[in-house]
């Protein structure tokens, strides 16, 4: 279990990925692809067979991910983190990290960020970001690797509403996946990082669960949209029913409308210490 000693605030920054980080779903950013299926149609055989054995939908495109690759190539997780090297990422992400944590820390805070999110473990962990060390926990659903390498059943699954437990993790300091002491009573003073000190950043109604958690504890939930088609329709639907506090384009580059946000944020949480 991970403490804090409260002499520097924490504040922890919380990712969906897929059209938050990057523009498009990262299965569909070369992997479907390559296993000869159209995009369209290879989540439409997923969302069909999750209708179909009452599934639970990231189960069944996992398992549609195990059974195109046969015959073609060893679904391995160097595989995975390879078409996670492929992955677009938004505008200004790539630096987006290291310039939040500079100014955090000339306002007296330390920045966290965690990934939450339902797509692959083994490509978030691919992407150019990760490998760069920048998030403290990626939270993602993952594959068992039998003893030859190859994935051959989830180890984890992550869907909209389990997503929440791994904000309970990081306000306790309990970020071990497989840690029970995350039901565990804590009192204030013994959280490392309460809620009012939590951003929650997504993009659709898969991540209103975590919103609305995130906004009832007094934190900060936020919508992104992409820059580039303008559509404002998730999240604008999002702020009509109160499941977030602001909407900005998932446009993370140097003075754009997010890192004035986030800086606002932070500014926030370093005036609440004094």
């Amino acid at each position: 279990m991970e403490t804090n000693d409260k002499k520097t605030p924490v504040l922890a920054v919380c990712y969906d990925f897929d059209r938050t980080l990057t523009p498009e779903e990262m299965q569909a950013q070369g992997y479907i692809q390559s296993v000869g299926c159209d995009v369209r149609g290879f989540w439409d055989e997923a969302n069909a067979l999750a209708v179909r054995n009452d599934m639970d939908g990231n189960l069944a495109y996992m398992y549609l991910m195990v059974k195109k690759a046969i015959g073609s190539f060893p679904l391995t997780r160097a595989v995975l983190e390879k078409y996670g090297a492929d992955v677009k990422l938004f505008r200004g992400v790539e630096s987006w990290f290291d310039r939040i944590d500079a100014y955090a820390e000339e306002s007296g805070i330390q920045t966290e960020h965690y990934i939450i999110s339902s797509g692959l473990k083994e490509m978030i962990e691919g992407t150019t970001v990760a490998k760069c060390g920048v998030f403290r926990k990626i939270y993602a659903s993952s594959f068992y690797f039998d003893e030859t390498g190859e994935a051959r059943w989830p180890a984890q699954v992550i869907n909209y509403t389990n997503k929440t437990q791994f904000l309970f993790r990081i306000e306790k300091g309990v970020t071990d996946i497989n840690d029970d002491r995350v039901n565990e009573f804590f009192p204030p003073e013994k959280l490392r990082v309460p809620f009012e000190n939590i951003v929650y950043i997504g993009d659709s109604i898969t991540d209103v669960p975590c919103m609305k958690l995130v906004n009832s504890h007094g934190g900060y939930a936020v919508g992104v949209y992409d820059p580039d088609t303008g559509d404002r329709s998730r999240v604008d639907e999002m702020l009509r029913a109160n499941r977030i506090k602001y909407a900005v384009p998932a446009d993370y580059s140097k003075g754009g409308e997010m890192e004035n946000l986030i800086k606002n944020i932070i500014r926030k949480t370093a005036e609440k210490q004094r």
